[in-house]
């Protein structure tokens, strides 16, 4: 009597969930979903924000829209989205990116920048405490809010101080104390722009890892440049793998395919067995054979190289001395073209390496195409057309593998990266025969093509293919509920 009770209740329940409508039904696509391997057509069921139910089963919605033939992923995650405004959160949407992270340079203060972006973000968000702009403090007294877009009237005040002074001991301390607070606020751990800050010793970037370690968050850092290490482009991710061994610090080093160039195998290698021995290490890379960055920055102190490899972004020219020099005095992005495609290739098909855009701000149509077209160029140039990895292993680099990076630090990130029953409702839905990159070196200000909805917390930022206005669903990945 008890089992037939036990299975009459069973029955009612299960009738029950057939019976009850969910805000919104995704029918028939083909769920695929890397952390379980389901690759399937399943219809997928969401309420207040989340997903209830990934089923064969008919399920009804009071919105539904029908995904034949079309992939439901999970929304992908960026790593390193330095495009931290509408504009260029537009933009990444319409790349089907749900999360878009700020984690090389960071930010300071944190706890004012997550409160401006609170109710005023299309993508969920979320950013490490800024060693650079720490340094500023610490040199200058200056709060620069998002070091990325320092302001000309902040480099004239500021000089290069924060770039070319050498910390006095009290600096230092007073640094690391920022740096504490930064992660107290929410930073998402430590972002070192080190590249951009030659005159940090060792022992200062030393210390920052000792920090780090202490305070159990990860540091993401773009390396040392090799001109500052004898010229091998290995010492400088060596110097921040040591410091990881040294102070057990969790490691995310910044697109691997720009610092490392020729050397970028040996360079994965690296990494790779350090996590073989217990190292927490990762690494990224962006498919573009082009770099970018802001041509006043210490990167192009006492640059010899060919001036016809960059390109103002502003008008799409290729620079000569003369108007390096000039560009160089009014500050901007320029883009550093120059590195080998087969080495490209062989970053972007490997399983492990996590795909991050490394995208700048969208200034009217100014910008490098990264920020617009990242993951649609993996999975339509390097997928589809180059099969250089399988769809799989592509959506595993974008989604769960960036989540799994953060998810001990960020309490948000735990609920990402996946189509799951109980997880948030990010999701990005595309034609896989469709899916490519629009944007250019000339246009970048192009949407891809392909991804036909998107949504972040049940709520559609791309519908049919096509900009949402009037909604604004991002929230922090500090959040321990949506």
């Amino acid at each position: 009597m008890r089992f037939l009770a036990l299975m009459a209740m069973w029955w009612v329940a299960a009738i029950a969930a057939q019976a009850e409508t969910y805000d919104l039904v995704i029918q028939n696509g083909r769920v695929m979903d890397p952390e379980t391997n389901l690759d399937a057509v399943r219809n997928v069921a969401i309420s207040d924000g989340m997903i209830r139910r990934v089923t064969g089963a008919a399920v009804e919605g009071r919105t539904e829209i029908d995904a034949t033939g079309l992939v439901v992923a999970p929304g992908f995650i960026d790593l390193h989205a330095h495009g931290q405004d509408q504009r260029s959160n537009e933009f990444q949407a319409s790349d089907g990116v749900t999360t878009a992270l700020e984690l090389e340079i960071g930010v300071l203060p944190v706890g004012a920048w997550l409160e401006s972006r609170k109710g005023n973000a299309l993508l969920n968000y979320g950013a490490t405490v800024s060693h650079m702009g720490a340094r500023v403090l610490a040199t200058s007294g200056i709060d620069v809010g998002n070091p990325i877009y320092l302001t000309d009237e902040v480099r004239e005040s500021a000089g290069r101080r924060y770039s070319d002074q050498v910390l006095s001991e009290r600096q230092l301390a007073f640094m690391l104390r920022a740096l504490k607070k930064g992660v107290e606020e929410g930073g998402l751990g430590i972002g070192i722009g080190v590249t951009y800050t030659p005159a940090a010793s060792h022992r200062e970037i030393y210390a920052v890892f000792e920090l780090a370690a202490q305070m159990g968050v990860p540091i993401f850092v773009h390396i040392r440049q090799a001109r500052y290490m004898g010229g091998d482009l290995l010492a400088p991710l060596q110097e921040v793998v040591a410091n990881a061994a040294a102070t057990g610090a969790s490691l995310h080093v910044v697109h691997i395919n720009s610092s490392m160039n020729e050397q970028a195998q040996v360079a994965v290698d690296l990494i790779r067995g350090a996590r073989e021995r217990g190292l927490d290490v990762t690494t990224e890379s962006y498919p573009y054979t082009a770099g970018s960055t802001r041509i006043e920055s210490a990167l192009f102190d006492d640059y010899t190289g060919d001036y016809s490899q960059l390109q103002w972004t502003v008008t799409g020219e290729r620079l000569t001395k003369e108007t390096f020099d000039e560009y160089r005095q009014k500050g901007g992005w320029v883009i550093i073209h120059g590195r080998d495609e087969a080495t490209n290739t062989w970053l972007v098909a490997q399983p492990d390496i996590i795909v991050a855009s490394d995208g700048v701000p969208f200034i009217g149509n100014a910008s490098h195409p990264r920020g617009a077209g990242t993951y649609a160029r993996v999975l339509g140039h390097y997928v589809r057309e180059l099969n250089a990895l399988s769809l799989m292993t592509g959506l595993k680099k974008m989604t769960i593998d960036p989540a799994r990076r953060l998810e001990a630090y960020a309490p948000g990130a735990k609920r990402k990266g996946r189509v799951q029953e109980g997880t948030d409702a990010d999701i990005t839905i595309f034609d896989p025969s469709e899916i490519l990159d629009m944007a250019t070196y000339t246009l970048p200000a192009r949407r891809s093509a392909g991804i036909v909805h998107v949504l972040v917390g049940g709520e559609f930022v791309i519908r049919d293919q096509e900009p949402v206005t009037g909604t604004l669903p991002g929230q922090s990945l500090v959040s321990e509920v949506r």
